[in-house]
């Protein structure tokens, strides 16, 4: 009988113990492929984040006139030219990052934790839920931009005011959604047990139910935030929104219109960046719910 060398011992031998675990860019470059919205979406935000946190390090004052330079097409000097004023469209659209950033985010958080709260209280006790419910239809009813400006005429224009007269039509797309999940989760086998179990009420809501509302809440915060985005800068085009000295998109397109046929970098540029930031939040959003959704998951 030949012998059996140590080269060629079987699976457990030395040979077969080689395989190395893929690495940190194989298992980076499998979940690309499988999650490609994911990371472009998310890659795009990223960069913008960053641009928007270093405004100050990468431009110049968005604030500063220069008569002689005013209407500049995109030039060496100009990168995206100057607007009527002689500002810097390049330095107005960086900053107009952080508004655009910090009400999406803001909003998205805001009515996430409010919709979560109310929708955990409506889907499990039946009394809150006949009472907030018809609050919430009575908000959708009414459209959310002329909520958003009535809000908004009554007090006086700032960041803050913007921020709750968007966040109040936002709640109740949170409400209804965590209220159905949590609808659907009271009738779980799961659920009846703990309840057996001696498990009501608040610890009921937070260890047993919560979780499973977290996954549809995350990928409708990203919906909220894109929509956010494009409520601010309609508000401040049409001069409802953030005072004009803060640049925003939305204010930046709304006092290029007037030159745009002999300047249209002035609204195509920050109309771009906007379009890029609420196009990257969406592709971020459906990778989300492609990922979380199990049913989804498993066409993958």
């Amino acid at each position: 009988m030949a012998a059996v060398t140590e080269g060629d011992a079987g699976p457990t031998g030395a040979r077969g113990s080689t395989a190395e675990a893929p690495g940190f860019l194989s298992r980076a470059g499998t979940a690309i492929r499988r999650n490609p919205t994911i990371f472009i979406g998310g890659a795009i935000l990223l960069i913008l984040i960053v641009l928007a946190a270093i405004a100050p390090w990468i431009t110049g004052d968005p604030l500063k006139l220069t008569p002689s330079q005013r209407l500049r097409p995109p030039s060496e000097r100009w990168w995206f030219g100057t607007d009527q004023y002689g500002r810097d469209v390049y330095s107005r659209t960086i900053y107009g990052a952080r508004v655009s950033l910090v009400v999406g985010l803001a909003v998205a958080a805001f009515a996430s934790v409010i919709g979560l709260t109310l929708g955990l209280l409506c889907g499990y006790f039946r009394k809150v839920d006949a009472i907030v419910m018809r609050v919430m239809d009575g908000i959708m009813s009414i459209p959310s931009i002329l909520l958003a400006i009535a809000l908004i005429t009554l007090t006086r224009p700032g960041l803050g005011i913007v921020l709750v007269a968007i966040v109040i039509p936002e709640v109740p797309r949170i409400v209804r959604l965590t209220r159905s999940v949590v609808l659907s989760i009271r009738s779980q086998p799961y659920i009846e047990s703990a309840i057996s179990g001696g498990t009501r009420g608040a610890k009921l809501l937070v260890k047993h139910i919560l979780p499973n509302t977290m996954a549809p809440l995350i990928v409708q915060a990203t919906y909220v935030c894109a929509s956010a985005m494009l409520v601010e800068a309609g508000l401040s085009f049409l001069g409802a929104g953030v005072p004009p000295e803060i640049p925003s998109w939305g204010n930046i397109i709304s006092q290029g219109r007037t030159f745009f046929q002999i300047a249209p970098w002035s609204i195509l540029i920050p109309g771009a960046f906007l379009t890029l930031t609420v196009l990257a939040v969406n592709m971020l959003g459906d990778g989300l719910r492609d990922r979380l959704d199990p049913r989804l998951s498993r066409r993958m």
